[in-house]
């Protein structure tokens, strides 16, 4: 138990555990194999409140804080990182955009419906020039009287394209009339005419959970779904990204403890040359360098929540949690394939696709490059 979180803490995280252990681990390895994403699985987590457990009761939440949130994902991520895309995803870049920047009549419409596990609703940054240069984005919404006409591709949206989809946020190019780019987020209805989306498959990482194509042809949003000012959008994607890398840093360190967790039972079960291996002094000392990182992690992800809900700055802190959730994630994966040696090579084995799963997080929400970059603005140097 870390002294950054409570009984209560802990008491949620048993749960979620579970949870995870019941409803997730049986079916996770069967899901990757099929790239099957689960709509049963995911209503059964809205259902037992692991949507908008941030938000307030009043609006279908938990009432919980930063903290209880982060903790749930971690739980998700020790058993399958798909599944926890998908709760990551659809709190911090489908729900919190909503809840903390769109206006009551917009939270009454989308924010019950989306915490209940009956909806998803996803999140449109990413496209062929827009990434990590999020004013690369090229996607354009005009005014046309009473509404907005949006035209563009997104890619590498994650919840995108399965039935619970109901719409995305899209951040698009409203205004460039002195050749500068300025840049506002639209809610778009799914239902909407030129709202074409397709699933993309192949993926080596998160197989069972849902990234697709979507492209806007014409899409006509009404002027009320405009999310806070005009002109403001960027700031506002900017401000999601960074509660949004505390997700991919709880994300990495639920991997990474899974991972541990793996090759600490199979050390102490396999044997070589009479004796369990985990009692040669190499492979003790793996393990021992994996449960240091765990600890610094944790700790260095519990601090970042813990600055968000005291209302204090915690971007740079949430940039160092990221990064370094996502390296030991990469770090501990590999010594665990190591101390699995040959077995962790195959499919049969689960440190396989926890192997593969943690790729990803070197990459998403800001990759370990950038994160780097952000850092070092908060310290000066750029």
């Amino acid at each position: 138990m870390s002294i950054l979180s409570t009984e209560q803490h802990e008491e949620l995280r048993q749960k979620v555990r579970l949870f995870a252990e019941k409803e997730i681990k049986p079916i996770a390895a069967q899901l990757d194999d099929d790239e099957h994403f689960s709509i049963d699985l995911t209503k059964k987590m809205g259902q037992a409140g692991l949507f908008g457990i941030d938000l307030p009761t009043s609006y279908g939440g938990q009432g919980l804080d930063t903290l209880s949130y982060i903790i749930a994902v971690e739980e998700l991520a020790r058993v399958d990182g798909s599944q926890a895309a998908t709760m990551a995803a659809h709190n911090s870049l489908g729900l919190a955009p909503i809840f903390h920047f769109g206006t009551e009549e917009q939270r009454q419409k989308y924010v019950p419906l989306l915490t209940s596990g009956e909806a998803l609703w996803a999140f449109g940054l990413t496209e062929v020039t827009a990434g990590s240069d999020a004013q690369g984005v090229q996607t354009i919404a005009s005014k046309n009287g009473d509404h907005w006409l949006v035209n563009g591709t997104k890619r590498y949206i994650t919840n995108g394209s399965n039935e619970l989809m109901k719409g995305l946020t899209v951040l698009a190019v409203t205004d460039d009339a002195d050749g500068k780019k300025r840049f506002s987020t639209i809610l778009v209805d799914r239902n909407t005419a030129g709202f074409k989306t397709k699933r993309m498959l192949g993926k080596m990482m998160w197989r069972a959970s849902d990234t697709a194509e979507i492209t806007l042809e014409d899409v006509r949003a009404d002027e009320t779904n405009l999310l806070g000012r005009e002109n403001k959008g960027l700031g506002q994607m900017l401000k999601t990204l960074d509660s949004g890398r505390l997700s991919i840093a709880a994300m990495g360190l639920g991997l990474a403890q899974g991972a541990f967790e793996m090759a600490l039972e199979y050390a102490q079960e396999r044997e070589q040359f009479g004796k369990p291996i985990s009692h040669y002094q190499v492979t003790s000392f793996k393990l021992a360098d994996m449960a240091m990182k765990l600890e610094l992690a944790r700790n260095t992800l519990y601090n970042a929540c813990a600055l968000k809900d005291a209302g204090k700055s915690f971007g740079k802190e949430a940039a160092m949690a990221k990064l370094y959730c996502s390296d030991i994630a990469k770090e501990i994966a590999d010594e665990a394939v190591q101390i699995f040696s040959g077995q962790g090579l195959l499919k049969s084995s689960p440190i396989e696709r926890f192997y593969r799963d943690q790729r990803i997080l070197q990459i998403g929400e800001g990759t370990s490059e950038i994160l780097r970059i952000v850092i070092g603005k908060h310290l000066g140097l750029a």
